[in-house]
């Protein structure tokens, strides 16, 4: 099915398509009739209906318009023709209407001042322009006026005029002083809108020379001055608060009328003591949200775009302190003609019917009148297709001679409007403009509109086909519109082909082929995430594109919607943008913008650059009383960082100048504190702001402040009362600083008097000091003490009575019945009476026990006796001397203890320890070893702690593999330091443990071990055995039979069965020797005796002189261990066993080393 347009009906577009609307009226305002085709003048360009004009150039009235015949220009200046040829300044453009006179050269502006309209004529009709007002604009002088100085004592209200000459254009109108400063505007002083300054009330620093009114004249580009003028303000002792009044407008109600579109302004200025403040609201109605505006301090109310519906009563009210006033303004909203329907351009083909519309508005309602090539209609030549019914002419029927241009004119008493329209009659078949073969290429699921601009007469209707064929395009998918375009309201990829238009009408047909590609829409997949930096960080926004591969996209980063800064700190590469040393300036919104020829794409990213807030500032001390204040300021910016509380420090320029104390703390909400404050201090305060990245920098000092003086509030603290001898008694306190006086001349007033007496208060007034001594006092008696505080205005509140004591002496009676509980040989339990107080003279301390042991008369000559103390705190009666050494002599005595020092010592008291255990021997040593005997010689213990009864001594030989033999325990007598063990294996290492005891039990053990020695002779022949033939050929056979061996216990040991060793092992094994792993022994190495080489060492006995014991206890021979040992000159074993176990191969293959001739002789002897 084909799809089809007949012109005449109208289609919709939806709410859906409305961003559409734009393009699809700027495509139905370009079917205009073509250039080459007969058709009525049409106005193209014109200049404004009020025209002023710079007098010093020529003057331009523009007039274009095109037709076909070309038309002619003519001119009407004031109502009448306009003959150019007889003015030789004025000439016209070729080809076109438009004006230029010539005033450079010679002639005066004023001299073309009028009312100009400019008319378009061919033969097909007439078109006219708008009536245009030329007028040259104005600059005037001011008039000179002597202006006298204004005198006025302050708080008064005063208005300074402005009055500038009227001028074209009105000139705008600014308040500056002779070096070109704009003077500064409050809700106290500000211009109103006749250009007049106001003051609400004066102040002394208003006094001034130059305040002068400029008046800027825009059209000109000039600025013209009024005389200065003087203002004096004498600053008087009281002046007199009041309520506000109005200074403009006048009254309590007034009028104002404003035009439809316009901007209405509403102002309201009024002085009064204190500054009133300005509040608007409108009876029966509120303010439009969006359209409202406050200017000058919101002394001036402005509405856009104002309508009817903004007219209405509207209520300006001032207010202060003292009252309030109000005034009413009605505004009433007029209207010049405002277009409903504006004419259109009609083309008929001969017979066809249609109608011109001209509809408009306005208040009042505006009157219609219609002209028909300029002529009003009423004295033009009749036409009988042509009905007028109001703002419509209806024509039916239309012949060529109908064509013409009609004019619709909608005034009123505030303006017109002139529009024309022409109707052509003409008969063409169809034509299409849009380009053969025109590419569209349109993003996935966007709209694609497939141009199709047509023209012909009568209308023809539009067809659209698709594809080769001319398959049929389903309405429900596509929408067609009156200018002939093909909208796919959803372009998806199957959307992609040849699209052909086909236009007819009853004289003819055309076509056109358009071609429409599909593309993938442009996507940003990674966009820029919000970001919160500190100031001088660097901060990274991730842009990642993904887009069609056949389009090339170009990436742009905006801040604020604007370019990048130019700075080097500002880096873009593919996917980032790189800000480094962020800075306050950075703050804002990052826009990732992606173009490409069909789409575009964004994305935002907001970066908040935070730091500690900036220092408040603007200080100010209010409500100053003697004890209080009011501190205002004003916070600083708190760079994007709430502010959470405020930090006020005072600083006391007359105690401690330069030093600030903290002061309170406030919410951050908060920009006023009452701060308490302390007598006789000029204070200074400065204030810090706190938010989550820190404290600010301190603000500037407020003004100082200077309480007046009263007497102290407190007294000195920390009062004591110690005698530093027996007969005085020193008073001391901490003293009052500065900040605590409250006044000048501070002193102390110092009382005491005896606790338990009936003695009168003693007083002494000093100053400057912390310290007073009381001198004559008996022995450590309590004193009552106080000390008050005063100054030059009266004394602190009574003081509190403190307990001291005068000066201790040393205490005189020592400790009686002490005697002496002996616990164990190295503690003992010591008891005393306590000593009466009164004896004591002082503060009880604690009782000292002095102990030392008695030495031997040798001992006693070599060194002092050293004598060891123990104190015990408080009233103790007795205590615990720990560390006593077993089987010693002590002598001790207890001393009482006061703050003076220590008392007479008890009578000594002598004790004595029982024995205790011996420590170890002091050395143990192996001498002079033999094949069958070692000698041990050792040095008793250095404490027996008592007498030594036995020595024990222990040994155990240890064979290859590190096992333990049975032990042989042995008794010593006391007296030797010596003795021999005979009847031992040759070549056997022995482990000795050795200790000493007395009746109170055994003591440390001290451990040793060593190795008896291998006969000369022996070794000799095992060297010679082993270079026998015989003895080789037996250790040959040997090895074969114990390879033999091995090879069938590998055999068995893979059958899971045991061999004999093991078996043997197993019954054999001790139970109470535990097994060592088999890694920590090898076998040793053959040596050749001619090579005089030693033998390889083989594993070492552990550092901690430990040995393991292995799995078995056979002996050494029986696992072919050799022996390699070295001796000192006297025949000392120096030298340490070894022995290697061959570990077995891996992968199960087992093999055995050939035991050593040395080794095999070693088991045969």
């Amino acid at each position: 099915m084909q799809l089809k347009i007949m012109m005449p009906k109208k289609k919709h577009l939806s709410a859906g398509r409305a961003p559409l609307i734009l393009f699809l009226c700027q495509m139905i305002s370009a079917l205009e009739v073509p250039l080459d085709l007969v058709q009525p003048p049409t106005i193209t360009q014109q200049s404004p209906k009020d025209y002023i004009i710079d007098p010093r150039e020529n003057i331009v009235i523009q007039c274009e318009a095109k037709g076909k015949p070309p038309p002619s220009f003519s001119w009407t200046r004031n109502g009448t023709h306009f003959d150019i040829d007889k003015d030789p300044l004025v000439t016209m453009k070729s080809g076109s209407g438009t004006l230029t006179v010539n005033i450079m050269s010679e002639g005066k502006a004023e001299t073309y001042e009028g009312v100009y309209q400019c008319t378009a004529r061919n033969e097909r009709g007439a078109a006219i322009s708008n009536n245009i007002v030329i007028r040259p604009s104005r600059s005037p002088l001011w008039t000179k006026e002597k202006l006298e100085r204004i005198t006025l004592r302050n708080g008064q209200s005063l208005v300074l005029p402005c009055r500038p000459p009227v001028g074209l254009p009105p000139p705008i109108i600014f308040w500056m002083d002779n070096s070109f400063q704009r003077l500064p505007q409050s809700e106290r002083v500000s211009q109103g809108l006749n250009g007049d300054l106001y003051f609400s009330n004066v102040l002394p620093e208003d006094t001034r020379e130059d305040y002068i009114c400029y008046a800027r004249f825009n059209h000109t580009q000039t600025i013209q001055q009024k005389q200065p003028i003087s203002v004096k303000v004498i600053s008087a002792k009281s002046h007199r608060e009041r309520p506000p009044t109005f200074l403009t407008p006048e009254g309590n109600a007034s009028r104002k009328e404003e035009l439809r579109g316009n901007v209405l302004s509403l102002e309201c200025i009024a002085e009064g003591l204190p500054t009133p403040i300005i509040y608007w609201i409108k009876e029966d109605g509120t303010l439009p949200i969006n359209r409202t505006f406050y200017r000058n301090f919101k002394k001036t109310l402005q509405i856009v775009q104002v309508t009817e519906a903004d007219s209405g009563n509207y209520q300006c009210i001032a207010k202060n302190a003292l009252g309030a006033i109000h005034h009413i303004i009605s505004v009433t909203v007029k209207a010049a003609p405002y277009w409903i329907i504006a004419p259109q351009n009609l083309v008929l083909s001969p017979g066809e019917d249609g109608t011109l519309i001209c509809r408009a508005n306005g208040n009042p309602k505006p009157r219609i009148s219609w002209l028909l090539n300029g002529v009003l209609i009423e004295i033009a030549p009749d036409d009988p297709s042509r009905k007028i019914d109001g703002d419509t002419i209806i024509f039916s029927n239309v012949q060529e001679r109908s064509s013409a241009v009609y004019q619709c004119n909608a005034s009123n008493e505030y303006g017109y409007l002139l529009a024309n329209a022409f109707v052509n009659v003409l008969a063409e078949p169809p034509r299409i403009f849009t380009s053969a073969d025109t590419l569209y290429q349109v993003i996935a699921n966007r709209p694609a509109l497939l141009d199709c601009a047509f023209f012909g007469s009568p209308l023809p209707t539009i067809e659209w086909f698709k594809g080769a064929k001319g398959s049929a395009l389903r309405e429900d998918i596509y929408v067609l519109h009156e200018n002939g375009t093909l909208e796919i309201p959803v372009a998806q990829k199957d959307s992609t082909g040849t699209y052909t238009c086909v236009a007819r009408n009853k004289l003819g047909m055309a076509k056109n082929d358009i071609h429409l590609e599909i593309k993938d829409p442009t996507r940003i997949i990674k966009q820029p995430e919000y970001a919160v930096v500190q100031r001088g960080s660097t901060v990274s926004f991730e842009c990642i594109v993904k887009h069609d591969h056949t389009l090339i996209p170009t990436v742009t980063w905006l801040k604020d919607h604007g370019e990048l800064p130019s700075d080097r700190r500002f880096t873009v590469d593919k996917d980032h943008l790189v800000v480094a040393d962020v800075s306050d300036d950075d703050g804002g919104t990052y826009t990732c913008v992606a173009n490409t020829t069909l789409d575009s794409v964004s994305a935002s990213a907001v970066l908040s650059v935070v730091d500690v807030p900036n220092p408040p500032f603007d200080l100010e001390l209010t409500d100053q009383l003697d004890r209080s204040v009011q501190l205002s300021w004003t916070p600083g910016d708190d760079n994007n960082s709430p502010i959470t509380k405020f930090i006020i420090e005072y600083e006391d320029a007359m105690h401690e100048p330069g030093l600030w104390h903290h002061q309170t703390e406030v919410p951050g909400a908060q920009t006023t504190a009452q701060l308490k404050l302390s007598p006789y201090v000029n204070y200074s305060f400065r204030v810090m702001a706190v938010n989550s990245l820190g404290r600010s920098l301190p603000s500037e000092a407020s003004e100082q402040y200077l309480t007046k003086a009263a007497e102290p509030d407190k007294n000195p603290t920390a009062v004591e009362g110690l005698g530093s001898e027996p007969d005085n008694l020193v008073i001391t306190w901490k003293p009052l600083n500065g900040f605590e006086s409250n006044g000048p001349g501070l002193q102390y007033k110092v009382s005491w008097r005896q606790k338990d007496g009936d003695d009168e208060w003693t007083s002494m007034v000093v100053a400057g000091v912390s310290k007073y001594i009381v001198s004559g006092t008996p022995t450590f008696v309590p004193y009552l003490i106080k000390v008050q505080a005063l100054n030059d205005a009266g004394f602190a509140p009574e003081p509190a009575v403190v307990l001291g004591h005068s000066g201790e002496d040393l205490p005189m009676v020592a400790p009686g019945n002490v005697h002496v509980n002996v616990v164990n040989s190295t503690l003992a339990e010591v008891h005393w009476d306590p000593v009466p107080l009164k004896s004591i003279r002082g503060h009880l301390q604690g009782y000292r026990i002095y102990y030392w042991k008695a030495q031997s008369s040798s001992t006693r000559n070599r060194r002092h006796i050293e004598k060891k103390i123990l104190t015990f705190q408080g009233s103790k009666t007795h205590g615990m001397l720990p560390g006593l050494e077993p089987f010693s002599h002590y002598t001790l005595n207890v001393r009482v203890v006061n703050g003076k020092g220590e008392g007479p010592a008890s009578p000594d008291r002598v004790f004595n320890t029982p024995e205790g255990v011996p420590s170890a021997p002091s050395s143990l040593k192996i001498v002079n070893p033999t094949l069958d005997s070692l000698t041990l010689e050792w040095e008793p213990p250095s404490h027996p702690n008592g007498i030594l009864t036995e020595y024990t001594l222990k040994y155990q030989p240890i064979n290859s593999t590190h096992e333990l033999g049975p032990l042989v325990d042995l008794k010593i007598p006391a007296n030797k330091t010596r003795w021999t063990l005979k009847n031992l294996n040759f070549s056997t290492r022995y482990k000795f443990y050795f200790y000493a005891q007395t009746v109170a039990g055994s003591g440390s053990q001290i451990t040793e071990e060593a190795i008896t020695t291998m006969d000369e002779a022996m070794a000799s022949r095992q060297v010679d055995i082993a270079t026998q033939g015989w003895f080789i050929g037996l250790m040959c056979a040997v090895a074969l039979l114990i390879l033999i061996l091995l090879i069938v216990c590998f055999i068995r040991r893979n059958k899971g069965g045991k061999y004999p060793v093991k078996e043997k092992e197993d019954a054999h094994a001790d139970p109470e020797i535990q097994p060592m792993k088999e890694d920590d022994g090898t076998f040793g190495e053959y040596s050749d005796a001619e090579d005089h080489k030693p033998l390889k060492k083989g594993s070492r006995t552990p550092s901690d002189r430990t040995v393991k014991k292995e799995d078995s206890d056979d002996s050494l021979v029986d696992y072919g261990e050799g022996v390699n040992g070295q001796f000192n000159e006297d025949g000392s074993f120096i030298g340490q066993y070894s022995g290697k176990k061959e570990k077995e191969p891996p992968e199960g293959n087992e093999s055995s080393e050939a035991p050593s001739p040395v080794n095999a002789m070693n088991s045969f002897v």
